[in-house]
Formats: structure tokens, sequence, C-alpha cells
């Protein structure tokens, strides 16, 4: 096919830590570019008015951002600008180039930053549209020079590129599906979510769960909405590396055995259910330590309420670089994720990529991702987790029948299938939509 310039936001990748939207918005990238598209990458950090200090600058300040406010400027300078900006209905924002030099070192983001082939960045992007949209109910449009051909937002954020196709990604209705979950303002996102089905050229999701459930809660019209699934890449030195070596690594800097271990990551918030692991495991004998990586997230005291402090069954750790937590994932006996709802479940598929077994829940996109290669279980019942576990301690011949089917499995969620399912719906958007105004 063609090639094309896509544009991806950077909404969730200038966080200071990884989210699985950032994970989403870095493997669309890479998948991209080794189709052979171009890729722009359109971020919301303040890069100043030098043009030979916007690289500093932007690499400076990415990782250090906070979506929900302008990082410069004083108090009043920032709420005078915002004020200003809500009140004008018409309001547009102009894009700056950053260029890309080999001035700055970059090898230091390359497992949470794509290599965009050009980067732009407007001060304040994102609370400025975000305030604009609460204000007028209109996104904001984004000015910006050579525009890609399609502007690609991993999020339903309030913008659009002018002159590009505009396509966002809805990954769940989670807000709206278990409220008592979140702190998202639900009317505000249901209001987004029917703006976006407006402003939008396109819509995409990651299951057929997701599009099937934003049909029929938001009533979108079946054609106006792509599922692509989503991928994830595993980095070269993870896929070379001997399972040997993996495990070898990970017992020297933990003290874990190879298979010895069952292991939970997440962010720590009610959806991933960890509550109700924690219970579960704590309630058997005689199992593995249990490994928890997550930092806490929102609501986050009821699912950590039972975890009992220095105990050596539950090791509890906040964050890993990716390769680590990879190796870990490899030297696991099973991966744990009784989540409640997920509109897709990335764990479950990195597990899978690398031969992990994995026990997930029969809910929402779960058991569509997982096919017959995971265990499933009832993510309300207690019992139902702790039966689970003390299967996948228990049997090898389990065990083993799933770590052999996990990748056949994974394969159908592989880079050259998400590529597929990409390309044939920015074709289509393009061949049947007119550029934005």
């Amino acid at each position: 096919m063609r090639q094309l310039t896509i544009g991806i936001d950077g909404y969730n990748l200038a966080m200071p830590r990884g989210t699985g939207i950032a994970t989403y918005g870095l493997n669309l990238a890479r998948t991209l570019q080794s189709g052979g598209h171009q890729t722009v990458g359109v971020f919301g950090l303040h890069v100043g008015k030098a043009p030979s200090l916007r690289e500093t600058l932007f690499f400076d300040r990415v990782g250090q951002a906070q979506t929900g406010r302008i990082v410069f400027g004083g108090r009043w300078q920032r709420r005078g600008h915002m004020i200003w900006a809500t009140l004008n209905s018409r309001l547009k924002a102009q894009a700056i180039d950053v260029p890309l030099t080999n001035r700055v070192d970059k090898e230091a983001f390359a497992e949470k930053l794509p290599h965009f082939d050009r980067l732009t960045s407007t001060t304040g992007l994102f609370p400025l549209a975000q305030r604009h949209f609460t204000m007028t109910g209109r996104f904001l449009s984004l000015q910006m020079e050579n525009p890609p051909e399609i502007m690609h937002w991993t999020y339903p954020v309030p913008v659009r590129v002018a002159g590009a196709r505009n396509i966002y990604t809805i990954h769940d209705l989670v807000p709206l599906r278990l409220p008592y979950t979140t702190l998202t303002n639900k009317p505000g996102f249901a209001k987004l979510l029917r703006q976006c089905a407006i402003e939008a050229d396109h819509l995409c999701t990651v299951s057929e769960f997701s599009r099937q459930d934003i049909i029929d809660q938001c009533d979108i019209a079946p054609a106006e909405i792509t599922n692509t699934y989503q991928n994830s890449f595993i980095p070269c030195e993870i896929l070379e590396e001997s399972f040997e070596d993996s495990t070898r690594k990970i017992e020297g800097i933990f003290g874990l055995k190879p298979r010895g271990f069952f292991l939970f990551f997440g962010a720590v918030e009610p959806k991933k259910n960890l509550g109700r692991l924690i219970e579960a495991y704590l309630g058997l004998q005689d199992q593995p330590p249990l490994v928890l990586v997550g930092a806490r997230a929102w609501m986050s005291e009821g699912e950590l309420s039972l975890l009992p402090e220095n105990d050596p069954r539950i090791i509890r750790l906040d964050y890993l670089n990716r390769n680590t937590l990879l190796r870990l994932m490899r030297s696991a006996r099973a991966v744990l994720f009784p989540s409640i709802f997920e509109g897709f479940g990335l764990p479950v598929l990195e597990a899978m990529q690398l031969g992990t077994p994995v026990l997930t829940s029969d809910r929402s996109s779960l058991p569509e991702v997982a096919g017959d290669s995971a265990l499933l279980i009832d993510p309300y019942s207690t019992a139902s987790i702790a039966k689970g576990i003390q299967r996948l301690n228990s049997d090898d011949r389990l065990r083993e029948e799933l770590s052999r089917k996990g990748p056949d499995q994974a394969e159908k969620f592989g880079y050259s299938a998400y590529l597929k399912k990409l390309e044939h719906m920015y074709h289509h958007v393009i061949s049947s939509t007119a550029a934005s105004r």
C-alpha cells in the first residue's frame, strides 16, 4: 500500500511513567514505521521561542509533563491564558516544529518514546483543549504546516488537526460501565464521546468487545468505527536472549527462582481486581511467592487493604523498566491478571508472547484476546481465582499446554496482522472522507 504520513499524539507518552495508552502509542508508531510509513509526534510541551533550544527543551520536559495544567508561567499567567482561551469559541492553536538533530542524546528515551520522523509541540495543548471544550462544547483546531494525511489520536482528546483526517481511538467505556472504579467526570466523559463521534473522520478501537460496546452505548453506526486490535513489540534484546539468561538475571536481581513465583503487573486501581487476587492468594497454603509490580493509581487503598506488611510471600515493586519487567514475566510460573474489565488486556498478550502461562478473567475483551490459551476465572469470585491459582501451581501439564499454545494465540495480534488492519482503516478513511476543514 502507499506510504502515508501519520500523526500520533503525545498526550500519554509525555507522562513521567508509562500508561497502557502510552504503550499503545509507542507500539502504534513502531508498527507504522516498520511498514515504511512516516510518523509525526504531536505534543503539548513548552519548547520556547528559540529554534536552537526547542529540541533541548522538549527532551528536558518530556516525562515531566502534567496533562492537567500548563507546565510554565506563573499562576496568574496560566489562569489569564486559560480564561481567554475558553471564551474564544474560534480559538486555533499553532503547532511548532521541534528539530531532530544529534545535539541531544536520546538513547535514554528508547524504551518509552518512538523515534518520530517529525516532532511538533504546542504549549499546554491538552489542558487548553480540555478547557476550551468544557466552555464551548467544541474541539480545538490545531494548525500545522504540512499536516499529516492522518492524525491518529490515541485517546479521545478534544483536538483536531486542520487539514488532516482525524481518527480517535476509544479503548473502552470503563467510566460508564464501571463508574465506581474511576475518578473520571462521567457527564464530561459522555459529552466528549458524543462530540468525538461528530468531529471524528473515523473512530478506532482495540477489540470486538469494545467495538460492539461503543456502538451499543454511544449510538454509533457500525461503519464509523473499526477494530484494529493492537500488538506489543518485544525488544530484540529480549527475544534473542535465552530463557536461562533471562532467569539468571532475574534471580540475581530479586533472588527469584525460575518458574518459582506468580506475577501480577499493572496499575493498582479497582478494575484490575488486585484486592480479590491478594485475598485469594493469602487463603492458599504452600504457594510460590506473589510478585506485584505496579504503582498506586486512583482509589488504590481498598485494593491493598489486605496486603500484609513484611510477609515474605508477597513482594511489591512500584516500577520496573520494560526489559526487566519482560524478563520477570518470562521467568514467572504464571502471570495472574484477573481484571474486571479491559478494552484489550495487553498483559495477557505479552505473557503469551513470552510463553508464560496466564490466568485471566472471563469478562469483557479478555476471553477474546486469550482464546483457549489461558486459564479463565470469574473475577468477582475469590474462590474461582484461588482455584485457578491452585491449578496453575499444581498441574504441570496445564502449564506446559498454556506455554505451548500462548505464542500461537499471540501471533494473531502480531505486527503483520496489526499493520494490515491499520493500513486498511487509513486508506478507507482517506478514500471516503474529505480532509478536515
